[in-house]
């Protein structure tokens, strides 16, 4: 038996225990390290059915808007205690990427819906302000089919930036009125540019970190499109960055193929772009050269976890496609005992 299968099912099983006496397992690594709870989420399954649980946004007033692909309710919005206050959306088959924008008057979302090739603009209750359908003016795409968006990220000037990770592989980048103005990325940089997001640690300097999943690797591009760095992060399949005061936080929807292996875990990135901690999953380690070692789930917590959500306390909510319906996971962060 492989050293790294014995310590998963060895793992697994202590686990396993720990969770029929209702006994919560810490996981996480140094200062993020956190406890489950399962029981965070009130949805009734017979009024607010989920299949995939896609991504995740707080508003101003502290309520979670989460994206799910069963149309009977697209958009879950729970409160903090995991109470569902509000569900819509019957349109968006495809619903996967969730941003929020505030735009002074009024906070916004921008829904990818890769099934309509298609990203929707909407108000918080679900009234579409904007489409942007398939770039037909850039001269990469034969027609709408090829075009299947699965996130979003807005400039610091409201320019709107697509990636088309389930499609092309290229970056959309619109102006705040919706036209073209530029395209990126692609198929030579990109390997299923599943996610994006606008990094704002160098406040002087904000630039985009774009997933690469099937490389596991994380990049850095330019508001213009050039590719500044890449991040590689082996054995983990990325489904986008969230970027939170001095650190990226993502859930690795995989760590090994098959795509429905069912061995995600979550991972934590430092300011310099080191893996800090990996709840449910193996413990960072770097070799004398720099290089991370490759990375697996070792705790069956998650099986394809797909979005990480913190607040402001530092706990994290985690939402997760084909798992079996569930809602999302609450991990309560634990303080580090400093005392001697």
């Amino acid at each position: 038996m492989k050293r790294r299968t014995f310590l998963q099912q060895t793992t697994l099983a202590g686990v396993g225990c720990m969770m029929h006496f209702n006994m919560d397992p810490i996981i996480g690594n140094g200062d993020f390290r956190y406890r489950i709870n399962n029981r965070w989420c009130k949805a009734d399954p017979a009024q607010n059915p989920v299949k995939n649980c896609h991504e995740m946004v707080f508003d101003k007033q502290g309520r979670i808007f989460m994206t799910t692909d069963d149309i009977r309710n697209n958009i879950l919005v729970f409160n903090k205690d995991g109470v569902v206050q509000d569900a819509w959306g019957h349109e968006y088959p495809g619903a996967h990427g969730l941003t929020l924008h505030d735009e002074g008057e009024q906070e916004v979302l921008y829904i990818t819906d890769y099934e309509r090739h298609m990203v929707v603009k909407t108000t918080l209750g679900g009234e579409v302000i904007r489409t942007f359908e398939w770039p037909a003016d850039s001269g990469k795409y034969r027609d709408a089919t090829e075009f299947k968006p699965t996130e979003t990220a807005l400039g610091p000037e409201g320019d709107l930036f697509v990636a088309d990770g389930y499609g092309k592989d290229y970056i959309i980048h619109y102006d705040r009125d919706g036209r073209l103005k530029n395209i990126f990325g692609g198929p030579d940089l990109l390997r299923n540019a599943h996610g994006i997001a606008l990094d704002t640690r160098n406040p002087g300097n904000p630039v985009l970190l774009v997933t690469s999943r099937a490389e596991n690797k994380l990049k850095r591009f330019s508001m213009d499109g050039d590719l500044l760095e890449t991040i590689p992060l082996p054995g983990a399949y990325i489904c986008r960055p969230v970027v939170q005061g001095d650190h990226v936080f993502f859930a690795v929807l995989i760590s090994e193929l098959p795509w429905d292996s069912g061995t995600g875990f979550i991972c934590i990135l430092d300011k310099d772009n080191r893996v800090v901690s990996t709840p449910a999953g193996s413990t960072p380690r770097y070799d004398a050269d720099g290089n991370l070692n490759p990375l697996y789930q070792t705790v069956k917590v998650f099986k394809h976890p797909h979005d990480v959500l913190a607040d402001t306390n530092g706990n994290l909510y985690v939402a997760q496609w084909n798992s079996g319906n569930v809602y999302p996971v609450l991990l309560e962060r634990v303080q580090r005992d400093t005392r001697h």
